[in-house]
């Protein structure tokens, strides 16, 4: 196996931190590069910005049905496990249409004052606390209410519900679960989301979930999946299932990773952070829009070739696994100036975070941007400075960047 492939595929090597070095090499000399797996049937590694682009948006020639992560499933496994994400035009476009309205923009806007509401609860109950994890008590918290803000849920159950999406999309770290993906046999669960157990009990709460609003209609994202289309077409249980499972995975922990990510840029850069009080919405969102360039918290998504093709001189063959590493991506030079440099003030910035510039842009983009935008305007305000009080600890994953703990140490104002 290359040194590469032993690299980028091993969980292992994310716990000290993204090997920046590899990917860099890679773009100059190897851009199109086959990756070899230990447990798997190998891949194409696409580290270029404008490959990457072009992979996303050729969907007529990469498919995103056959899987999005770097896992080989068979036919039974990807139908059982297909969310979206796991799906092309026309059928995505259709499920897309109805999910999308509580996350449109018009939407989102109308959210910002719940947002903030929460974000001030949120640092106002840690009031007087100078030292403590940012992760558990800041980050995880607010996409945590938030998201049962969307979906109707009681709060009593949301620290319930984000430890098992945690499960989910932690399966390679044991901090998060005792079903590690490369260190246990888990076919067992094979058919479930992230072939996890934990699904089982995320299945049970969505049914009773979904049966309760199905007698009671309430104004909330879950009634609203219930609803037919313009043509009279409703979900089935366990597309509806593996959505709720997405979304209490993917809508918490994303954000969370890209928040701390964000938090540590400010004990980084003092200077920065004394700056945000005065900083005006544009200046915010492009800061907001670094944040997520920065941290690129969703290391790579793939796609699977349906035809045969070619790449920068490769031969891609039919049925390939190709994986668009956007970790790489938004830090090739030819692309953005100095990209080992963060600039709160880069301009233009269309980074790859979110899946941009392609049919499977993320559903929540609008929302997490308003979420990280009001938390460091509401920090600003309740804290002069944040420093780091000990090293942070990284996710063990080859899929999600991000510090699982993050030791702070702040000065309120």
């Amino acid at each position: 196996m290359s040194s590469h492939s032993r690299i980028l595929t091993s969980h292992d090597t994310y716990v000290d931190d993204v090997p920046h070095d590899v990917f860099r090499d890679l773009r100059a000399t190897n851009p199109v590069a086959w990756t070899e797996e230990p447990d798997g049937r190998g891949f194409w590694s696409i580290t270029k910005y404008d490959d990457i682009l072009s992979v996303s948006r050729h969907t007529e020639l990469f498919s995103s049905r056959f899987g999005i992560r770097m896992e080989d499933m068979d036919a039974e496994e990807t139908e059982a496990r297909r969310t979206m994400m796991e799906m092309d035009s026309p059928e995505h476009t259709k499920l897309r249409r109805i999910v999308a309205k509580p996350f449109a923009p018009r939407a989102v806007a109308q959210y910002e004052e719940a947002v903030r509401d929460l974000a001030r609860d949120v640092l106002l109950g840690l009031e007087g606390a100078t030292e403590f994890d940012f992760v558990k008590l800041i980050a995880r918290e607010l996409p945590m209410r938030m998201l049962g803000r969307l979906l109707g849920l009681p709060d009593e159950d949301l620290d319930w519900l984000v430890s098992r999406g945690d499960a989910l999309i932690g399966n390679s770290d044991p901090d998060f679960t005792d079903y590690v993906v490369d260190q246990i046999d888990t076919s067992e669960y094979r058919l479930l989301p992230f072939r996890s157990p934990v699904a089982i009990e995320l299945f049970e709460y969505a049914q009773i979930a979904l049966d309760q609003r199905k007698l009671n209609p309430t104004p909330d994202v879950l009634t609203a999946l219930l609803a037919p289309d313009s043509e009279g077409s409703t979900l089935d249980d366990l597309t509806l299932k593996n959505f709720f499972a997405l979304m209490v995975a993917a809508g918490n922990d994303t954000t969370r990773y890209t928040m701390t990510a964000g938090a540590r840029v400010f004990a980084e850069q003092p200077e920065l952070f004394a700056s945000l009080p005065s900083m005006e919405l544009p200046a915010m969102k492009s800061l907001v829009d670094e944040v997520l360039r920065w941290s690129s918290t969703t290391m790579h998504f793939r796609r699977t070739a349906i035809e045969d093709t070619q790449l920068r001189g490769q031969q891609i063959k039919k049925g390939d696994k190709v994986v668009l590493w956007y970790i790489s991506g938004n830090f090739d030079a030819e692309h953005f100036a100095n990209p080992y440099t963060f600039d709160a003030t880069r301009t233009p910035n269309d980074h790859l975070a979110f899946g941009l510039h392609s049919a499977h842009l993320c559903l929540g983009a609008h929302l997490a941007r308003l979420e990280l935008r009001v938390m460091f305007e509401e920090m600003a305000k309740v804290w002069s400075a944040i420093e780091l009080s000990a090293k942070p600890e990284r996710f063990r994953s080859n899929f999600i960047s991000g510090m699982k703990t993050m030791p702070v140490r702040v000065t309120w104002r």
